[in-house]
C-alpha cells in the first residue's frame, strides 16, 4: 500500500466522482482507476459501490476512509514539523477559496518577501472547504460565507461594499446614491446558480422586496463587467473589481443605501491542525495586508 494510493482514494472519497478527482488531481482518469482498483485488490474489498459512472463510498471505504485521514494527517503534519526545524524558508501552505481573484494581491507580495516557501493554491466550492480544513488537504481557505463546523475558527478579514453598475447614459448614471428597489424592473446581468456570489446577491434582491429579471447569467466577473458596458443590463460589483474589468471597461458605480451592500470575507483553519511557521507567517500577514486598507487594489 503506498502513500500516493491513499491520497488518491481520499480525493476521489471526498468527490465521489472519478473524472472531478482525476482533474484535480492533474492526472489521467484510467491511471487514478487503476490505482484505486489496485488499492481495493489489496485491501480484498470494494471501497465504493460502482452504478455505471457513478460511484459512492460504501460501507468499506467509510471505515478505511478514518484511518487513511489519520494516517495522511499524522504524516502531512510529521512533514511540517521537520519543515520547521529547517527553518521557515522550507516551509508550504496550502489554500483553498471559491475566490481566488481576492488573493492575488497579497499572494503576489508574500511570495516576494518569502521566495522560498512552497505554496498550493486550489479553487474549491464552498461546499467542499469543511472537510478540506478537516482532512488537512489545506491549512486555510477564505471564503465569502461561514464554514460553520465545530472546531473550525474563521476570522473576518476583508468587507467590501457592493455597488450597482450602469453604462454611462443609464437612467440612473447620474445619480450618487439610490434604493436598490429604484432598480426594479431593470434587466440584470446575474450569477449563475452555482456560482458563490448568487446567494449573496439573491439574498439583497429578497431584502429589496424585487424580483430580479435576468437579461444573462454568467460565471467570470470580466463577462459581467462587458456586458454591462454593451448595455445589455445592470449588475452588482464589488469595490475589489476593478482589476477584474476589461481596461476599456466603462461603467457608473452607484453605491447602494437600502438595503446596505456588504461583501465579508474570512480566513479560516481547524484548530486541532498543525500550522507550520510559514502558515502561522501567512495569517498573519493576511491579516496585516486587508486591515492596512490594501484591499482595494486587488
Amino acid at each position: 500500500m503506498e502513500i500516493l494510493q491513499l491520497q488518491y482514494f481520499r480525493t476521489v472519497a471526498r468527490l465521489q466522482h472519478m473524472t472531478k478527482a482525476a482533474e484535480e488531481l492533474h492526472i489521467a482518469q484510467p491511471a487514478l482507476s487503476k490505482t484505486i482498483a489496485r488499492l481495493e485488490d489489496d485491501l480484498g474489498v470494494p471501497l465504493f459501490d460502482r452504478q455505471g459512472r457513478k460511484i459512492t463510498l460504501n460501507a468499506f471505504g467509510k471505515a478505511f476512509l478514518k484511518k487513511t485521514e489519520v494516517a495522511l494527517t499524522a504524516l502531512e503534519e510529521g512533514r511540517k514539523e521537520v519543515e520547521d526545524l529547517a527553518g521557515m524558508e522550507q516551509g508550504s501552505i496550502s489554500v483553498a477559496s471559491p475566490v481566488l481573484n481576492r488573493l492575488s494581491g497579497p499572494l503576489g507580495e508574500f511570495l516576494a518577501l518569502y521566495p522560498h516557501v512552497r505554496f498550493r493554491l486550489t479553487q474549491a466550492p464552498t461546499e467542499e472547504l469543511a472537510g478540506m480544513l478537516e482532512s488537512g488537504e489545506a491549512d486555510f481557505c477564505f471564503t465569502a460565507y461561514p464554514v460553520g463546523r465545530p472546531g473550525i475558527v474563521e476570522e473576518p478579514i476583508l468587507s467590501e461594499e457592493v455597488f450597482l453598475a450602469v453604462p454611462p447614459g443609464h437612467r440612473l448614471a447620474d445619480r450618487t446614491s439610490i434604493t436598490l428597489n429604484e432598480a426594479a424592473g431593470e434587466p440584470f446581468i446575474g450569477y449563475k446558480k452555482e456560482h458563490v456570489f448568487r446567494k449573496r446577491d439573491d439574498a439583497l434582491f429578497r431584502q429589496a422586496g424585487m424580483t430580479p429579471d435576468f437579461a444573462c447569467e454568467v460565471n467570470e466577473p470580466s463577462a459581467k463587467a462587458a456586458l454591462v458596458q454593451a448595455g445589455l443590463g445592470v449588475a452588482f460589483v464589488g469595490a475589489c473589481n476593478r482589476s477584474e474589468e476589461p481596461p476599456t471597461a466603462l461603467m457608473v458605480r452607484i453605491p447602494i443605501t437600502d438595503p446596505v451592500c456588504l461583501s465579508s470575507y474570512q480566513l479560516a483553519w481547524h484548530e486541532k491542525r498543525y500550522l507550520s511557521k510559514a502558515a502561522q507567517k501567512f495569517r498573519d500577514f493576511i491579516r496585516h495586508y486587508f486591515s492596512a486598507g490594501t484591499s482595494t487594489e486587488i
